[in-house]
Formats: C-alpha cells, sequence, structure tokens
C-alpha cells in the first residue's frame, strides 16, 4: 500500500479541494494507496464530515498546527514554522512514514523544505519542478518551471537527466527524446549558457538530443530534428511558458462564448477543453530530491488534487526515486 502525505492546508482552496480531491481519487483510482492528510485536525475533520462518503478507512491524520502562507519568505518560514503542514508532512517521507508528499501550498517553501529534509541525490546539482504540457503528439515535460530563475550549464544539462528518466518511468516512454528551447533551432543561437549546454547535451552519453527546439515546437510535439519527450529551459523561460498555457483553455472558451454558444456543449469541443485543462496533468513532479515531492498550482481544485495523487503514487510504484539515484550516481 503506497502512504501518499498531502499537505491538506496549502493552496487557495484549502481544505475543501484537497478533501475534495481525496474523495475523487479513492473512488475513481485503483486501491493501491492510502493518504495521510496534514494539518490542523479540527480544520480537517469538519471537512470531512461533509463528505460522509469517503472511505475512512484509507484515511489518516496527521496533526500540524502551522501553515506557512503563500506570501511568506519560503526559506524563512520552513526554518520558523517547524510544526507546519508542509515540514511534518515532509519530514514523515524523509522517515520512510510516507511514499510520497503532494503539496497545493507556497511553491518555494515546498522546495525549500524538500531540499533541506529530504536531500538532494548525488550528482545532482539542483533540484527542478517539472511540468507536463499537453502537444498534438503526447505530452511534453518542461524542465525548469519556475524553481531556478538563472541555469548554469550543468544544471540544464542534470535537468535534461531527470526528465529523461521521469519520462521513460512515469509516461513508459523508453527513449526520451530532449530538445533545448531557444530562439533559434542552430547550434549558435542563443546566449553562452545555452550555447553551452547545446554542445555538452549533444556529447552526454545515454540522452537521446534532438537539438534546438523553438517555441512553436511545443505545441506541435516534434520540431526539424524530430519529435520531442522533454523540453528543457531556465525557471525564468519555463515559468512564463507554463503561466501563458493555462490562459490557452480559458482565452479559447471566452472566444466560443462571444461567438456560437452552443458549440460550449458538443462533444468535440468539450474533449479540446479537457485536453488543454492543466488539471488531467496534477502537479508538477519536484526532480533531483530523495523522494516523491508533487507540486500542485496553488488554485488547484479538486480534480487536479485527484490526479497529483495518481502521479505521485504512479512515481512510488515505479521506484522513480530509486532510478533518479541510479543515474546520478
Amino acid at each position: 500500500m503506497i502512504r501518499v502525505a498531502l499537505d491538506a492546508m496549502g493552496g487557495d482552496n484549502a481544505p475543501r479541494a484537497e478533501i475534495e480531491g481525496v474523495g475523487l481519487a479513492l473512488s475513481d483510482l485503483p486501491a493501491t494507496f492510502e493518504v495521510h492528510l496534514i494539518g490542523q485536525t479540527e480544520v480537517i475533520e469538519a471537512e470531512l464530515g461533509r463528505h460522509p462518503d469517503i472511505d475512512r478507512s484509507r484515511v489518516l491524520i496527521h496533526e500540524a498546527p502551522e501553515v506557512i502562507s503563500m506570501d511568506e519568505p519560503p526559506l524563512q518560514a520552513v526554518r520558523r514554522k517547524r510544526h507546519s503542514s508542509v515540514v511534518v508532512g515532509l519530514e514523515r517521507h524523509a522517515r520512510a512514514e510516507a511514499d510520497a508528499f503532494i503539496s497545493a501550498g507556497n511553491t518555494g517553501a515546498i522546495l525549500a523544505a524538500s531540499t533541506m529534509i529530504l536531500g538532494l541525490h548525488n550528482g545532482v546539482k539542483r533540484a527542478t519542478v517539472a511540468a507536463l504540457f499537453p502537444t498534438a503528439t503526447g505530452p511534453l515535460l518542461v524542465l525548469d518551471a519556475g524553481a531556478n530563475v538563472d541555469c548554469s550549464v550543468q544544471e540544464l544539462v542534470g535537468f535534461a537527466r531527470l526528465g529523461s528518466v521521469y519520462m521513460r518511468d512515469v509516461q513508459d516512454i523508453a527513449a526520451p527524446k530532449v530538445g533545448l528551447l531557444n530562439i533559434g533551432e542552430e547550434e549558435k543561437k542563443g546566449g553562452k549558457t545555452v550555447q553551452e549546454a547545446f554542445q555538452v547535451l549533444r556529447d552526454t552519453p545515454g540522452l537521446e538530443f534532438v537539438g534546438n527546439i523553438e517555441g512553436r515546437d511545443l505545441l506541435a510535439g516534434h520540431s526539424k530534428g524530430g519529435h520531442i519527450d522533454v523540453a528543457v529551459c531556465d525557471g525564468f523561460v519555463g515559468n512564463i511558458l507554463l503561466k501563458f498555457y493555462e490562459s490557452v483553455g480559458s482565452l479559447l472558451h471566452r472566444l466560443f462564448e462571444q461567438g456560437d454558444r452552443s458549440l460550449l456543449v458538443h462533444p468535440e469541443v468539450q474533449r479540446a477543453f479537457e485536453f488543454l485543462d492543466y488539471s488531467q496533468y496534477g502537479g508538477g513532479p519536484l526532480l533531483g530530491v530523495k523522494g516523491v515531492t508533487v507540486i500542485c498550482h496553488g488554485a488547484s481544485g479538486a480534480t487536479a488534487i485527484k490526479h497529483a495523487i495518481r502521479v505521485a503514487v504512479h512515481s512510488a510504484e515505479v521506484r522513480l526515486d530509486q532510478h533518479i539515484g541510479a543515474e546520478f550516481a
């Protein structure tokens, strides 16, 4: 039984979205896991009381009286609030009392606490937040998605290796193809760091590097170099790209509303909106730490929480953490 520690107090809609998401996960996903809700017990119990259909035999509560808010300085908050839901949940994971940790709370605090409490695998320079994007040919993993604004050549290469292991283990892609996001496909495009990263990525054994890719290649899922499974960039570019992607669905919805509203209920249109819905991917795995941490969008609803649980359970089941450790050993 996989034990998932879920921060019940993180996110804009906590604990309502978290509890609703747990209910969906318990009813819709295979019964291979249990959920450990981390947070203020009275608040959690009150919310659980609104969902009498939830299977309480697979739900445990662990008290964490403090909450790290979204606007707190991450490192200071982690050090000061040792009894927060983020810290308590990750400490349970570090003690092997949970197999994965999920939070929709303060991203910086989750990153800092995961690095401090779980530690990094030997050889990993920095942990990276990865995000799955929908494309015409399947999911594309973009990393870094916001954790590291300025990156060195070694860190970009590390992201490529981490992303390759994730897509192989979690998405069942035997030989993931890696592209370096740039302003052009030519080898000498971009700044000095990106140009140097191109050279190292090309010469790194075991990586299926297809070369530079451009922004227009992401939606298509391929470039002139071929199919793309992993797109590597620094966190500044990646986070802008992520938030732009998240806005596409709402833009299309508004355009339909301004035109023929009856099209909104058409099955093909609804499938298109579902395809563009980031909540279907759950959350972004934090790759490089010694464990399984999944970071959800602060505005995550119940569906996103359900899929985050799915991602966390599958990552634990396929031993993603151990495989990353072996890759960098």
